[in-house]
């Protein structure tokens, strides 16, 4: 994010912290980095990075169409009236809503077991997700194509299902392969596309190849493209892709305040985000830079410590800042995805505005929750 410090002053002062701030320019930059990259590839974003209709509606203007997760994607792509094409079922566990939902909004599956082949909708257009078995750079929670994921099929099932998707009346279009977020290493990628080149021998020509997302923020997209086209170039197959954390991340910053120091073991700034605003620290150990909006003598290594009464409620560790004080703003990047997507209201904490810069004026694209919002459903009717 490239917004001014006298910006997000203007932002945090009027909206109140924690915030999520998030910069248009940012995004539509992204996309345009990923459309330059893949040419022709045809782009679905991944909700589950960041679902806030406001974001989905400019990329929905762009032409990105979306892949959905849950029944409650599903739902927000109705919403905003995505149909057809422009949107993908996925997940390991679909449930008869999502069958159903998916069916209703003519949606394309990506099948995820071999069981589905009798679980899905008259007549659906199906991918196959293949795992490709392979150790990726990234954490172990993010690698969704090891061997021991949970996800897709094993290369040696794929042509049998997608004969028995024929069979069942189904369009196979083709196959799908996402092995992961956040991945460091192009090579990673191209291990990948080279597992699915292996099986063109045993599936003959295809309509489509949906080479999934998970790139890193600084990643070589246009190798990884080259690979991918080069996949589906095998198949004679329209490439798709997904991303999800490369559009958003780096267009989203969540704002706190140091509400506090204190030096035990460590020199901590404690500060009123934490776990429930951006978990991504602590579930996998990420590290998002984090940026002072002040300027003061005495740099020093400070722990950016959370409210919550969790041991692991760190969001940053050696960040090193001047001095801090009591009110002081920090500005913590790549915050866009999985931010306010993971956010919850452990501890009744009420989850924080979300605001979009575009054009120079700051819009609410989504209202800061209330306590009473949280415990509005546990009262009797």
């Amino acid at each position: 994010m490239s917004l001014p410090d006298a910006a997000l002053h203007a932002a945090a002062q009027t909206y109140g912290t924690p915030l999520y701030v998030y910069d248009a320019a940012e995004l539509d930059a992204a996309l345009a980095r990923v459309r330059a990259a893949f040419g022709n590839a045809r782009v679905h974003y991944a909700m589950k990075a960041n679902p806030n209709l406001t974001l989905l509606r400019r990329l929905q203007a762009a032409g990105v169409g979306f892949e959905c997760v849950s029944t409650g994607e599903l739902a927000r792509a109705a919403h905003i009236g995505a149909r057809g094409e422009h949107v993908l079922v996925n997940g390991p566990a679909k449930t008869e809503a999502e069958y159903r939902l998916g069916g209703e909004l003519g949606a394309t599956f990506i099948l995820d077991r071999e069981e589905e082949v009798g679980l899905l909708p008259p007549a659906a257009r199906v991918l196959v997700r293949v795992n490709p078995a392979l150790k990726v750079s990234t954490h172990d929670h993010l690698a969704t194509g090891s061997a021991s994921s949970k996800f897709g099929v094993t290369p040696d099932q794929t042509p049998r299902i997608l004969a028995a998707l024929r069979g069942a009346g189904h369009t196979a279009l083709g196959l799908h392969v996402h092995i992961g977020s956040a991945i460091r290493n192009a090579g990673d990628f191209t291990a990948a596309f080279a597992r699915l080149r292996d099986l063109r021998a045993h599936t003959g020509p295809l309509a489509v190849l949906d080479a999934g997302g998970g790139w890193s923020l600084d990643a070589d997209l246009h190798g990884i493209a080259r690979e991918a086209h080069a996949a589906a170039a095998a198949y004679g197959a329209q490439l798709w892709v997904e991303p999800g954390r490369y559009l958003v991340a780096g267009a989203g910053t969540l704002l706190t305040r140091v509400v506090g120091t204190k030096v035990t073991g460590r020199p901590f700034a404690l500060v009123d985000a934490g776990m429930t605003e951006l978990l991504r620290p602590m579930l996998y150990s990420a590290q998002h830079p984090v940026r002072p909006l002040w300027e003061r003598p005495g740099v020093g290594p400070w722990d950016l410590a959370g409210p919550a009464c969790e041991s692991g409620d760190i969001l940053a560790r050696n960040v090193p800042l001047p001095a801090p004080q009591s009110g002081d703003l920090l500005a913590i990047g790549e915050a866009g995805a999985y931010g306010a997507a993971m956010s919850s209201t452990y501890l009744t904490r009420a989850r924080p505005a979300e605001v979009l810069y575009a054009a120079g004026e700051w819009t609410v694209i989504r209202r800061r929750e209330t306590p009473q919002a949280i415990w509005a459903l546990e009262e009797a009717e």
